[in-house]
């Protein structure tokens, strides 16, 4: 179901965006406390270990505890509402372009738009598409997770004006280098597993029923997330220091704060404070979150194309016989 397929085509692009929404939506509620985990530790200076009194943040179990008990509860989905805009404008934006790339693929060239190579180009390309959309999104997201007690942004509307009247428009747009330099791989290793990962199982279980066939897309889609997560981590821990860039006054209950002048002289810093396991800090978390996130986008994505599918089933027959 995921990329154009001329055979069994009755998804419109339109009827995607909406999918990939949905999909998108759905998953964030699920899986917004670890990627709060996530951002915290990727954010931390100082070695995650319980050696180093001067870290805040030790492991998962010891920061839900602490984040639990200082902040509350609802710290595990503190910048839910940007981080649904951007999840719900992603999915849009990326499975939309997906489908019409690799529909494109189809029709200009001699590519077999199902295959694997193929997958890997467009997805890439769909999800750089979909980041420049949804940047703004992701920086306000990550700069509300990253907050802490006392509040600097009360509400969306305010953390959006005061970082435009403070740090100019730019500001939305931190972190966009090494976030599309990563997604392309990131994104393109998601599609390209998946599919691979689909075809071994249809050699693995040539016939399945329709619960086991949703229970597949969710095991794929949750190893292509683990493998591509792995593959593309350091990228994302730059972009998430940069992203708080001029925010440091946030962050000073956290520890450390660093400020980086661009992508290599924040890799240069870490590479030289923290050394090379700084690009992995919050790794745990990141591979937790990429494995339920991947496969629960592809699940849904797939269950809601399939909905859409059987209702409009007479209208797909009659077209494929005419």
């Amino acid at each position: 179901m995921v990329g154009y397929d001329p055979e069994a085509k009755c998804v419109s692009t339109a009827e995607a965006a909406a999918a990939g929404s949905a999909s998108g939506l759905v998953t964030r509620v699920l899986v917004s406390p670890l990627d709060v985990l996530k951002i915290r530790f990727q954010l931390q200076i100082e070695q995650l270990s319980s050696r180093n009194p001067a870290a805040k943040y030790h492991g998962i179990l010891q920061a839900v505890q602490r984040i639990f008990r200082e902040e509350g509860l609802t710290a595990f989905w503190k910048g839910h509402v940007p981080a649904q805009f951007l999840s719900v404008g992603f999915g849009a934006v990326q499975f939309m372009a997906f489908e019409s790339l690799t529909e494109l693929v189809h029709n200009v060239t001699s590519f077999n738009a199902r295959d694997s190579f193929v997958h890997l180009v467009c997805g890439g390309l769909a999800a750089c598409t979909a980041t420049v959309a949804v940047q703004p999104m992701d920086t306000l997201r990550t700069r509300f997770a990253a907050q802490g007690e006392p509040k600097i942004y009360p509400s969306l509307r305010h953390a959006v004006v005061t970082m435009y009247q403070t740090e100019g428009p730019q500001t939305f747009y931190r972190g966009l280098t090494p976030t599309l330099v990563a997604i392309f791989p990131y994104a393109g290793l998601q599609f390209f597993f998946y599919n691979i990962l689909q075809q071994f199982s249809k050699w693995v279980i040539p016939a399945e029923g329709k619960n086991g066939g949703n229970v597949k897309n969710l095991v794929c889609g949750s190893c292509a997330g683990v493998i591509s997560k792995s593959l593309t981590y350091p990228l994302d821990v730059v972009k998430k220091r940069l992203q708080v860039g001029g925010f440091e006054h946030a962050r000073a209950a956290f520890g450390q704060v660093r400020t980086y002048g661009g992508l290599l002289d924040c890799m240069k810093q870490i590479m030289r404070e923290e050394g090379s396991g700084g690009f992995f800090k919050g790794l745990s978390p990141s591979l937790l979150k990429a494995a339920l996130s991947t496969g629960l986008i592809f699940f849904w994505y797939e269950l809601f194309c399939s909905l859409l599918c059987t209702l409009k089933t007479p209208e797909s027959t009659t077209r494929k016989e005419g």
